[in-house]
């Protein structure tokens, strides 16, 4: 992924802070025996320098990971496209404004360890409901009893141990202060699906880099 030094993350609290405020959905990346990329769409936790998860028993991502464990985690989030108008600096026309595209992303590059242990499994989706389900309301997964011991058999998890990360966070900070404020504001307005979120990160950007 290509990062100019100025979408780069600020620090790797920054990136890590991202991932654990609720961008825990992901694609899963690994490459088959035969050379051709898997890409596994899937819910995860970021558990500091690893990633869990978990996948059914058939997936075709299996394969992959047993002849070669490297993979990769690609996270997308708080995109919106940014037409040219808005863009348009000083005193140029507004035809003049380059359109571009809002996002940030994080990938995440490691050794996946495949989990088949039972006790271990169970304590990997215990993990994961917690975290997707504070609120409670399902029983707890256990290995030998309760209502889904029996279905443990039909998936395997996954531990990513990250050995390095990729962020970045395109919200235009090669441009003016007061261009990337006007920009945010316009997504406010537009209004659109993800639009509050990218002006969101595009002024919690711009507040950190100018304070």
């Amino acid at each position: 992924m290509l990062v100019h030094p100025w979408d780069s993350a600020l620090d790797d609290q920054e990136w890590q802070q991202w991932l654990t405020d609720g961008h825990d959905f992901g694609q899963l990346v690994a490459v088959d025996p035969d050379r051709r990329p898997i890409v596994q769409p899937v819910h995860f936790v970021f558990d500091d320098d690893r990633v869990l998860l978990h996948l059914a028993r058939p997936n075709p991502i299996w394969r992959a990971l047993e002849h070669d464990p490297r993979c990769l985690l690609s996270i997308v989030d708080d995109y919106a496209f940014i037409p040219g108008p808005w863009r348009t600096e000083a005193d140029a026309p507004p035809t003049s404004g380059v359109p571009t595209s809002h996002y940030a992303s994080v990938q995440l590059s490691g050794t996946a360890e495949l989990v088949d242990d039972p006790d271990a499994k169970a304590a990997l989706l215990q993990r994961q409901i917690e975290h997707f389900q504070p609120a409670g309301g399902t029983a707890e997964v256990t290995a030998h009893d309760g209502p889904f011991h029996r279905l443990l058999a039909g998936i395997r998890g996954v531990i990513v141990h990250v050995e390095s990360a990729t962020a970045k966070f395109k919200y235009g900070d090669n441009k003016p202060p007061a261009l990337q404020e006007s920009v945010a504001n316009e997504l406010i307005k537009r209004d659109g699906p993800r639009d509050q979120a990218t002006a969101t990160q595009q002024l919690r950007r711009l507040h950190r880099r100018t304070s």
